[in-house]
């Protein structure tokens, strides 16, 4: 006969199903209505034939009248014909793997819009046409296994690796497109908008993100302290009464009432000198009725209470934005923009690329590609970078100065780059380096055994949380990390292969 927990196991079990099953449903039919925009545009392309002086009227017809119809905006719908000619007529491997429903539209966005500088490449000459057929496979493969935000790092990555020479003149071009403008929306807020090279931006989201944490922190503990320094508590106290008149310590809450340093609790002072006890009563202002601010902090009207800050991490970022924008001004001192990142980022490059010997595309790890020269700028400012060495399959095996603590870790940052639950992107320097088999139950503190989690994915796997809720991980000996949920399946989250320099 089943237990009760077998009862709940099963019905987990069938509801995950269920939901998967369902989930491959909806990118099926999504695959449907690709397919139906793509047909819908050969019938546009015959009507231009027939019509060419009117294309544009034609083609503002058809995006109207589906906009109408589907109760979508003008410019998702344009997007979404404009996804659907390119997967049916450039990416034919990445439109059966939708088809099967193994991949969902989010995935098709990022790999079609990724691969434009492919197919840009392709038809500039500058890249074999081969190369579209190389990306459209791996992209697959990428996105079978990953979530849309890190398929979007993987095909940029990969359609930088094919686009070669192309990528470079793109980005070349693109720098100079820097701006900033400003757009009003409703009340009372605008939207600010700068376009600055990727890396800069990720760095200043970085570093925003980092102060706001301590702001946050911080303003856990706003109630003022009283010093009880402010007065001699020595063997020849000081007093109120035996200050001058003037002195700025007669204006400090703390001297409005301090108990005696004889020993006797019960007495006190007021501003004036006199002594009186805790159990007199006075009727007349301003001392109706006393209160020790060392004891009464909350009650005494002397002490600025600071409300406790509610602001969300957004808020503070944006704050911290406008009070660093407006407080400051640039000078020789301030340096460039590479030598004040004082943020977290981790680029990925070629050891032939920073000597200079060739210009292959590096990466701004977890976003996408970055311009090599961008990359030795970067490489001759900061002095944390540390070389590192792979083996032939493109596993990190050895660092430079190597120790038995802080070599690991640099190992481990380099090879994990974010946590390594499936799918999640929290960078690698906001995570926790974690024994995938517990310390307590025998695991060994080696490279084998540990992997960067975020807060949120290590407490899965506490052995505090009910063995019918945790998870439980495993590093395989490809270096990838397997996760086995409550209802016993296994889902795995493969390391990034590369030479890299953190």
């Amino acid at each position: 006969m089943a237990s009760h927990g077998d009862d709940d196991f099963g019905r987990r079990t069938v509801l995950l199903d269920e939901w998967v099953e369902k989930r491959r449903e909806i990118a099926r039919l999504e695959a449907e209505a690709s397919a139906l925009l793509a047909e819908r545009m050969r019938v546009l392309d015959d009507d231009i034939r027939q019509a060419p002086f009117h294309r544009d009227a034609i083609h503002r017809s058809m995006v109207a009248e589906y906009s109408a119809a589907g109760r979508m905006s003008k410019g998702s719908v344009e997007y979404a014909f404009t996804d659907a000619r390119l997967l049916d007529s450039e990416h034919p491997a990445v439109r059966e793997s939708f088809r099967r429903g193994t991949i969902s539209a989010p995935h098709v966005r990022e790999i079609v819009r990724a691969g434009a500088i492919v197919r840009d490449a392709v038809r500039s000459g500058q890249a074999d046409a081969e190369a579209l057929t190389l990306y459209d496979t791996a992209a697959v493969v990428v996105a079978e296994q990953e979530t849309p935000a890190r398929t979007r790092a993987h095909v940029r990555q990969i359609a930088a690796a094919l686009a070669g020479e192309a990528l470079l003149e793109r980005h070349t071009r693109a720098s100079a497109e820097r701006c900033v403008t400003v757009r009003p929306v409703d009340d009372g807020l605008a939207l600010l908008m700068v376009v600055i090279p990727e890396h800069l931006a990720v760095a200043i989201h970085d570093r925003l993100t980092h102060l706001a944490r301590q702001v946050i922190t911080a303003s856990d503990d706003r109630e003022p302290v009283l010093d009880p320094d402010l007065l001699d508590d020595g063997p020849d106290p000081v007093y109120p009464h035996d200050l001058l008149p003037g002195d700025p310590r007669l204006d400090d809450p703390f001297v409005m009432g301090v108990r005696l340093s004889d020993g006797d609790s019960s007495e006190m002072r007021d501003e004036t000198g006199a002594i009186f006890s805790e159990s007199d009563t006075f009727t007349t202002d301003p001392l109706a009725e006393f209160i020790d601010p060392l004891a009464h902090p909350d009650r005494s009207p002397d002490v600025e209470h600071v409300p406790g800050d509610n602001r969300t991490m957004d808020q503070v970022r944006a704050d911290l934005l406008t009070d660093l924008l407006l407080a400051s001004d640039p000078s020789a001192a301030h340096g460039t923009g590479l030598d004040n990142i004082s943020a977290r980022i981790q680029v990925t490059v070629n050891a032939t690329t920073l000597t200079g010997a060739d210009n292959r595309v590096a990466e701004l790890d977890g976003h996408g590609p970055l311009h090599p020269d961008v990359a030795r700028a970067l490489a001759g400012r900061s002095t944390g970078w540390s070389r590192l060495f792979l083996d032939p399959t493109g596993m990190v095996i050895e660092t430079d100065g190597y120790t038995p603590t802080e070599g690991m870790r640099r190992h481990l940052r380099a090879r994990d780059q974010h946590c390594r639950f499936p799918g999640c992107r929290a960078p690698v320097h906001r995570c926790q380096v974690d024994h995938n088999l517990d310390y307590a139950k025998g695991g060994r503190t080696a490279i084998d055994n540990l992997a960067n989690f975020c807060l949120g994915h290590h407490v899965l796997k506490h052995p505090d949380i009910d063995e019918r809720h945790r998870w439980t991980a495993r590093a395989r000996s490809d270096g990838s990390v397997e996760w086995t949920s409550p209802t016993a399946r296994s889902y795995i989250d493969p390391p990034p292969r590369r030479v890299m320099f953190v």
